[in-house]
């Protein structure tokens, strides 16, 4: 087995591979770490690579096993870490210039368990500044390219852990949502990214845990290893008040392949406050539909009426980034992004009333979100509009839909996602297909409140009748 091979491995297959002694923690990681060093120069998915700390931890995995030690479910597997979240002793610079140094002292809880459950960390990827915008690039490292387009976007703001986890650099990658960040990139490289109901996994680096809209989660090749990963995060902690007096649901089971929708009634929706789709994916959408059906479920047309969420995301998140980075825009200047610097500047205008009314429409739509289950089990919709956005994309300007300029692209490429993070509510994305020119798109699976186990069913069943994970981008 090459390499690439071993990169592509599912954490369920590398665990039981150990496990038996059939491969090597050290095998695995230093596999791992060569496909990073071929992959790093031609789409920059990396800030930090932990080559030397990930090899010292491999040998001391793989002396265990030789051992007959107790192995945690994750022992051995490579895991990295987008650079929005604190790894002791390994530089954390949040993708800006302002904590190019910044070497935390302790891992954040995600990290830690997954550390905890036998994971090995191989590196940091790519955000763009503190995470503010859908395509992965920043002053300090440079711009984070997509798998099966390099003309195209990552996606972001984890775009880093999109292309690592796209282009078999290993199976578990962690990646932070506020808006999509998990999400779109996972559509726009053609894996699996889940942004869990609010609490599961703890969130303990945020200063605000009540007005929490940010989560950390899974992002993988297969559901499976979605479902593993977040089943070693999840739980709850005194750091994170949403957390507590949670029991964790039988992720991994849920997961199962033999698993089935019957008796689940399954909301179809196309659109989600936007008006505009494009027609492939529209269609790579249709055509998905069924495999929902094959599974046992019953599709039901849920189209209706829908409030576009950015109005009253965008004052609750530019006042934040206001208040958490706005010292930092006056002592970096133009060494700041200038999309974060305006987006700063933006909130200047945003009164407390406006941030009043916004968190209590954010109260209306969750009701509104959780009332669809009322009549439905879960709900199904595209995650992004159309196929990753160019490179170069200005996230200030219109995108264009079939050669017709739209609006901005939290208003017209990825209206279902932000929804999601108002409300708490868990969605996973996997993907939908590829179009004629081979870029992937993805499907969104919304559940009702604490329905993580019900979603990854979902994306479970349809993985089985349509799969994907064996599919590769050509990177050259």
């Amino acid at each position: 087995m090459n390499s690439e091979d071993i990169g592509y491995l599912p954490a369920t297959e590398m665990v039981a591979m150990i496990a038996a002694k059939d491969i090597s923690p050290v095998e695995v990681n230093d596999a791992v770490l060569e496909r990073i060093e071929t992959v790093q120069p031609k789409l920059n998915p990396f800030i930090t690579i932990c080559a030397d700390e990930a090899r010292v931890a491999a040998k001391a995995a793989e002396a265990a096993v030789m051992a007959g030690d107790d192995l945690g479910p994750l022992h051995g597997v490579p895991f990295t870490v987008k650079d929005l979240v604190n790894t002791a002793g390994v530089r954390t610079t949040y993708g800006s210039h302002a904590l190019e140094d910044n070497i935390p002292e302790h891992d954040a809880l995600s990290v830690a368990r997954l550390k905890a459950a036998g994971g090995i960390m191989v590196g940091k990827t790519t955000t763009p500044e503190f995470g503010h915008k859908p395509m992965t690039e920043a002053p300090l490292f440079g711009r984070t390219l997509n798998p099966w387009n390099q003309d195209r976007t990552s996606g972001g703001s984890s775009g880093g852990a999109g292309v690592a986890a796209a282009a078999g650099l290993g199976p578990l990658h962690v990646g932070t949502d506020g808006g999509g960040s998990i999400r779109i990139p996972a559509a726009a490289c053609g894996i699996v990214g889940m942004k869990q109901t609010l609490g599961r996994v703890p969130h303990d680096g945020t200063p605000d845990s009540f007005a929490l809209m940010s989560f950390i989660g899974p992002m993988t090749r297969t559901v499976a290893d979605c479902a593993l990963m977040l089943d070693a995060m999840s739980g709850p902690h005194p750091s994170d008040v949403h957390s507590l007096g949670r029991e964790t649901p039988d992720l991994i089971g849920a997961a199962a392949a033999d698993g089935d929708l019957s008796g689940l009634r399954i909301g179809c929706r196309t659109f989600l406050g936007n008006e505009v789709i494009d027609t492939e994916t529209r269609n790579l959408f249709d055509g998905a539909m069924p495999a929902f059906s094959d599974a046992g479920g019953t599709l039901i047309a849920s189209d209706g009426p829908f409030t576009p969420t950015l109005p009253f995301w965008a004052p609750l998140t530019y006042s934040m980034w206001a208040a958490r980075f706005g010292g930092y825009a006056d002592q970096l200047g133009d060494k700041m992004s200038e999309t974060l610097r305006y987006w700063i500047n933006e909130a200047q205008g945003v009164s407390g009333v406006a941030v009043q009314d916004a968190m209590a429409v954010r109260t209306r739509i969750f009701r509104e979100v959780e009332a669809w289950f009322d009549d439905v089990d879960l709900v199904i919709m595209p995650t992004i509009t159309r196929p990753a956005l160019p490179v170069d994309h200005d996230p200030r300007e219109a995108i264009e839909i079939e050669g017709k300029s739209v609006d901005v692209p939290r208003a017209a490429w990825y209206p279902y996602t932000h929804p999601f993070n108002l409300t708490g509510h868990p969605a996973i994305t996997v993907p939908s297909g590829w179009t004629a020119d081979g870029m992937p798109v993805g499907l969104q699976i919304v559940g009702p409140w604490l329905a993580d186990d019900l979603v990854l069913r979902a994306a479970a069943c349809f993985e089985r009748l349509r799969p994907w994970a064996d599919r590769r981008p050509d990177i050259g």
